[in-house]
């Protein structure tokens, strides 16, 4: 039987749950906060609280006692995201699962180990009656000395506050209708920030996973004017086009501000694309720093503390990958051995490869790569397809374009194996993730190329230390588990 713990991937250490999406997400003195969704019966019924971790670095997390359940609010703990109030105190805005409100948690202390009873945002209209809006997943943030609070749903509204108690409806959210989107597509699990000189949304559609608009805050009109549109999940090749349902990799995205000014998501791996064998696991993805240079482009890149984890490198150059596949074939990896190179035996459970090929050797041709391979064609592919400008990485294919780099810029390839779980990121522009189960006892890393020889300019690789210690004490502790009533 596969075990199933991961080596520096945050996820729940007790059985089966799900929802898991994170939310409350905090710095406070030097200390990382991350709560994520658990199921778990109450009152003859199911409800949900929010688990709460702690981590100096955003990879070795601590399990604190679980304060924010349905014993202590009364309702069940559905999603939100966290804020600092005027005050410098930290709170969550969420959903009060059986309560018909958003609610609002005020924390007691800086560590959140006690919160004040929470209460329901009840909105109004200018006249005073009270606004007909739906309470789902909610946002709030703060600009100047006005809190502003939005709440999910097709037609998002926005409304705001100067004391967290009397909100008053301003009206949609959206000055237009989102760009590049499909009939059907809600905005939920939203958090909204300032992100360079533009803001960004990121939220999930249901139906299509995660996703990001870009635009600007008007102030004057206190309306989001979204003007690019960008996805976070991508559909495999066994799902319809439209309604990933269960197999929808990177949901419920939230993120937190560090002190040296960086922007940091986590969101939670549903399936990682395995028929429900991952859907219950409550896996964080890698946290991802997200930056907004002047062309516009959101770069997406591993957190950067992810290299004190890193052990025994080796640095390999001018890689030749020597028997390309002749004539094209719809059967890539090739399935017959000779079309393979062994490029390195990855023996052990956590590694970080990165892989650097010129442009112009990337442009023209169809090549790739096979993690867990057994020789003959089995294993996990990652593929670059510049005939269609896509990357491929299992039966996950999302764009990147290596024509659409600027001169100059090499392809790089940067990927994350956890056991069975892989994220790869492409020049920062890019990531996807999968799930490969049928990996133990297979740690050959192979190459393959189409009508020519590709060189791999250069090849790193890490070997990476374990950051699960607080996950296999909380499985002893239960420190965590929720007061079953």
């Amino acid at each position: 039987m596969t075990d199933m713990t991961l080596s520096y991937h945050l996820m729940h250490p007790g059985g089966d749950s799900e929802p898991g999406d994170p939310n409350a997400a905090f710095h406070l003195d030097g200390i990382y906060h991350l709560h994520y969704i658990l199921a778990h019966p109450w009152r003859q019924g199911r409800s949900f609280s929010f688990v709460h971790v702690t981590s100096p670095d955003m990879l070795h997390w601590t399990w604190q006692t679980t304060k924010l359940q349905p014993s202590f609010t009364g309702h069940g703990m559905f999603s939100g995201t966290g804020f600092i109030t005027k005050e410098g105190v930290p709170a969550a805005i969420y959903h009060g699962q059986g309560s018909g409100r958003n609610q609002i948690a005020i924390a007691r202390d800086r560590l959140l180990s006690a919160w004040e009873k929470p209460y329901p945002v009840e909105v109004r209209n200018t006249d005073g009656s009270e606004a007909a809006i739906s309470h789902w997943d909610p946002d709030c943030f703060l600009i100047g000395d006005t809190y502003y609070a939005i709440s999910g749903g097709k037609t998002p509204p926005i409304f705001k506050s100067k004391d967290l108690k009397a909100w008053t409806l301003i009206g949609d959210f959206l000055r237009h209708d989102l760009p590049d989107t499909m009939i059907g597509e809600d905005i939920s699990c939203p958090d909204f920030f300032q992100l360079g000189e533009k803001w960004v949304l990121l939220c999930i559609s249901h139906p299509l996973g995660g996703r990001y608009y870009i635009g600007d805050w008007d102030a004057e009109a206190e309306q989001f004017v979204p003007q690019k549109h960008g996805r976070m999940n991508w559909r495999r090749d066994e799902q319809p086009i439209y309604g990933c349902g269960r197999r929808i990799d990177f949901f419920a995205p939230e993120s937190l501000l560090t002190p040296d000014g960086r922007r940091v998501m986590w969101s939670w791996l549903v399936s990682a694309g395995h028929d429900g064998a991952l859907a219950g696991k409550t896996i964080q993805s890698l946290p991802r720093e997200l930056r907004l240079p002047a062309d516009g482009i959101l770069r997406i890149r591993p957190l950067r503390e992810l290299e004190a984890q890193r052990f025994e490198p080796v640095t390999l150059s001018d890689i030749m990958i020597a028997h390309p596949i002749t004539g094209y074939s719809d059967q890539v990896p090739p399935s017959s051995a000779p079309m393979l190179q062994r490029i390195a035996e990855l023996n052990g459970d956590a590694w970080e490869l990165r892989i650097v090929i010129a442009r112009e050797q990337a442009a023209r041709k169809l090549f790739g790569f096979t993690l867990f391979s057994d020789g003959i064609g089995g294993g996990l592919s990652i593929l670059l397809r510049p005939e269609n400008g896509m990357l491929r990485v299992g039966t996950a294919e999302a764009p990147f374009a290596v024509a659409d780099l600027p001169m100059g810029e090499d392809v790089e390839l940067r990927i994350f194996i956890d056991k069975y779980l892989v994220e790869v990121f492409a020049n920062d522009r890019q990531a996807l993730l999968a799930a490969h189960l049928d990996y133990s006892g297979k740690p050959g890393f192979d190459a393959f190329t189409v009508g020519a020889p590709t060189k791999i300019k250069t090849l790193e690789i890490w070997k990476l230390r374990p950051a699960n210690k607080g996950f296999r004490d909380a499985q002893t502790t239960r420190i965590w588990e929720p007061d079953v009533q």
